[in-house]
């Protein structure tokens, strides 16, 4: 049985966070060559390759041993927030949602630089549509990329049947709450 036991934690710098702990770096295993995952890591026992020092068994067979994986992920808008305060204002500012129409502006903007015309087809104007337009671009939705939005929205959150890779209505509306901030941000400097 799988229990997909993983945490996807965004950090500034994930190394600040794994020098302060005990882990082993995961291990990616594609067409059976083996190699470090690049965010996953374990902070519990897990059988070590002595040679590489990452996890012997590749985390997918991890997982359906109940493995517990820890994704720390670099995210670099983090480094532009100064302070709790600074955060809140850049989360509560209406984002320039025209802005998206701008190629430049649109290049500098984490998860969506390489969507400018499909964004500009589409025009998200809330983090709501935000989100579904992130979960749209992705493999198991892409037919969606271009609809009306009522249409979108019908079947947007529904789990792929053969199990194609997809993003849950929490995750795809964290990812666009990171891309309002990181909007702002830009858009403080542009």
């Amino acid at each position: 049985m799988s229990y997909h036991a993983d945490i996807d934690i965004d950090l500034a710098n994930r190394d600040d966070i794994l020098n302060l702990i005990q882990h082993i770096p995961a291990q990616l295993n594609i067409n059976g060559k083996q190699s470090k995952h690049n965010s996953g890591v374990y902070i519990q026992p897990i059988p070590i390759n002595p040679v590489t020092g990452i996890a012997s068994i590749d985390y997918k067979e991890a997982d359906k041993r109940s493995y517990f994986k820890l994704d720390f992920l670099n995210m670099h808008v983090y480094k532009h927030i100064h302070d709790n305060e600074h955060y809140e204002k850049l989360l509560a500012d209406k984002p320039p949602w025209e802005k998206l129409l701008d190629p430049n502006f649109v290049n500098e903007i984490v998860h969506i630089s390489n969507y400018y015309e499909q964004l500009k087809n589409m025009k998200p104007d809330s983090i709501i549509r935000m989100a579904m337009f992130i979960s749209a671009i992705r493999p198991s939705k892409k037919h969606l990329l271009g609809k009306e939005w009522k249409e979108i929205e019908k079947t947007i959150w529904d789990k792929p049947k053969n199990g194609e890779y997809y993003y849950k209505k929490s995750h795809s509306i964290a990812y666009a709450q990171l891309i309002v901030i990181h909007m702002n941000i830009v858009n403080e400097t542009y």
